[in-house]
């Protein structure tokens, strides 16, 4: 890339000033600083977290990101920053579940083939299991979503669990007692992001008991992440897609 600009630059067809904005690994918002580079060290481009931050600064991060030709994906977006956006860019999609704003160029690198499982407990932990499905399928990959297969009624998730079994990894989230991704650690053989949720009663101290329980299974193969992070399980679920498409297609 950087031979390229350069050649641009001998050649006349790019000012210098064009090369300096292409050259920029961030772009100065005075309250943000935006990621140019994001794609270019890590494979996918800087995602937004909306929560807390205003409709006009996302609007104006998510300018600076698309002026760039890169993908857009903005987490724990409300329906009205939402909607200030699309007035803007109404190609966007929103999900209103997810709470998930994003865009995605037609050009992927992420391979198609195999499938990330969301596995769910209960329709309570929906807003999470939503946010972890969307997050994947805009990262590019493919997902399959089984949900309301706690372990109340555990014959539900049998009745999946091979399909589940033939996912590339799984992303596992319950509340309450946060026992679904133990459960489902003996039976698979893939790794299994386990994702605590805030539902609950006051035991569950918004997520504190479930994630602890996560934490201590004595199943192998499982790695916790945040209370309520979808997005955070997602990221890495498709990380571990990515790379084990790409170890497949080595062979």
């Amino acid at each position: 890339m950087l031979e390229d600009i350069l050649k641009q630059v001998q050649t006349g067809t790019l000012t210098i000033e064009d090369a300096k904005k292409q050259l920029a690994t961030f772009e100065n918002l005075g309250f943000a600083k935006v990621d140019h580079h994001r794609e270019k060290r890590q494979g996918f481009p800087e995602v937004v977290y909306g929560e807390g931050k205003t409709k006009e600064q996302i609007l104006a991060i998510v300018q600076a990101i698309r002026a760039n030709g890169n993908s857009i994906l903005v987490t724990r977006i409300s329906e009205d920053k939402a909607s200030h956006i699309l007035k803007e860019f109404p190609e966007f999609t929103y999900h209103e579940i997810a709470q998930i704003l994003f865009w995605r160029k037609e050009q992927s690198t992420v391979p198609k083939e195999g499938y990330i499982a969301i596995v769910c407990a209960g329709t309570s932990d929906l807003k999470v299991a939503e946010e972890a499905a969307i997050t994947a399928e805009a990262l590019g990959s493919n997902v399959r979503r089984f949900y309301d297969v706690g372990v109340a009624g555990i014959h539900r998730l049998f009745n999946h669990i091979e399909e589940i079994q033939q996912a590339t990894v799984s992303v596992v989230v319950a509340g309450m007692e946060g026992a679904l991704p133990s459960v489902v650690g003996g039976l698979v053989s893939h790794p299994i992001l386990a994702v605590p949720t805030s539902v609950g009663y006051g035991a569950n101290f918004n997520g504190l008991s479930a994630l602890l329980t996560m934490l201590n299974s004595c199943a192998s193969g499982i790695s916790v992440v945040n209370i309520d992070n979808g997005f955070g399980a997602a990221y890495n679920a498709v990380l571990i897609h990515q790379l084990a498409q790409k170890g497949e297609g080595q062979q």
